[in-house]
């Protein structure tokens, strides 16, 4: 008979809490969880796009100080994945234009063909582009043993102006905690639906002893 009391009352002791409440609460747990992990993401795109901005300005200090930026906050907020990452495009342009500079000044009569390939492309385009850069190669290569001399340009290597940084999976932030607040409530309701089931099983089971 005491056990039979022992387990109604604990039966009563979870009823006080409604399961709908308990998914109402979680409802809002996970609208909260969402615009925090929204604003997380929404934090790094604008960190991108300074970097972006910075790029087209050229400054150099400028752009390691906006990457710095963007990795620090990346590497400390979750949904901050950045896809294939940030490529600084104007930057490489801009270190491949120097490049063909460096080799259209070069005194050796050889060289001075980077100079004349220059004059007859540089009118045509106001900056560097892949069209400036077919114009050049279609220039040097008029010119007897130009492929060697075009090899001989040490270009940057493309793949050295794109930068990935990895997002955390959780963060200790308001994202990170709403989601673990939605995990605990998630949890809360199960084990209290398991309990309710499993303290019923044993009142039926009660009865049928009797």
């Amino acid at each position: 008979m005491a056990d039979k009391r022992t387990i109604s009352r604990s039966i009563k002791e979870l009823q006080r809490v409604k399961t709908w409440q308990l998914v109402v609460l979680l409802i809002l747990a996970c609208f909260l969880s969402a615009t925090f992990l929204r604003l997380n993401n929404i934090g790094m795109v604008e960190r991108r796009s300074a970097v972006q901005f910075a790029d087209e300005g050229g400054d150099q200090d400028t752009i390691i100080k906006r990457l710095y930026e963007l990795q620090r906050y990346v590497s400390s907020h979750m949904n901050t994945d950045m896809g294939r990452g940030i490529y600084l495009e104007q930057s490489y342009k801009r270190d491949v234009q120097a490049a063909y500079d460096k080799a259209s000044n070069d005194q050796n009569p050889n060289g001075n063909i980077y100079k004349k390939a220059q004059e007859v492309c540089a009118p045509q385009y106001s900056r560097y582009s892949s069209a400036y850069l077919a114009c050049t190669t279609g220039e040097l290569q008029k010119y007897p043993a130009a492929q060697d001399l075009i090899s001989s340009v040490a270009l940057p290597r493309a793949d050295s102006y794109l930068h990935a940084f990895a997002s955390p999976l959780w963060s200790p932030d308001f994202a990170g905690w709403s989601v673990v607040l939605c995990g605990v409530i998630l949890l809360v309701i199960v084990a209290r639906l398991l309990s309710l089931l499993v303290l019923r099983a044993l009142l039926h089971q009660h009865y049928r002893s009797v």
